[in-house]
């Protein structure tokens, strides 16, 4: 059985995992607005994306907030669990909203950090859209070598 080759005006040859991922990408808004817990659509927190990052003196967060104020976010760290929230505030619309796949409302990141962390040193940045939350790893017990007296 022979299968029609499907190309593009362009003259590029036709992806079919471009569109596996598009369908992906879809299937995937669908499920968050019609699941319990799925967040995002429905007024639930959802959760927006970060990189985690350990140095050798340091964890860095990096958590993505585009168009989120600095009064809008919370950054708290309690016994080693860090976490993100706040809200995305959505813009007054005067037009017929055809398309809609940018994420407003109440949003939350949370992770669970090693022991090892100093919570009186964090900081924590907003620029060009990226939080980054700093927090540095405590001090080390340095080893001590002990004289020995007779």
């Amino acid at each position: 059985m022979t299968l029609p080759v499907r190309r593009e005006r362009t003259g590029t040859a036709w992806d079919p995992f471009r569109e596996f991922n598009d369908l992906y990408q879809r299937m995937g808004q669908l499920w968050q607005a019609a699941a319990p817990g799925g967040g995002g659509l429905l007024g639930e927190a959802w959760a927006p994306l970060a990189d985690l990052e350990e140095t050798d003196d340091a964890y860095v967060l990096e958590v993505d907030l585009p168009g989120v104020k600095k009064d809008d976010i919370t950054v708290e760290l309690n016994a080693g669990e860090l976490s993100v929230h706040g809200e995305l505030k959505g813009k007054e619309r005067t037009g017929v909203l055809r398309t809609r796949t940018r994420r407003t409302g109440q949003f939350d990141y949370r992770v669970t950090l090693p022991q090892d962390t100093d919570e009186e040193h964090v900081t924590a940045d907003l620029a060009d859209g990226v939080l980054t939350v700093t927090v540095p790893k405590a001090q080390k017990a340095k080893p001590r070598r002990l004289e020995i007296t007779s």
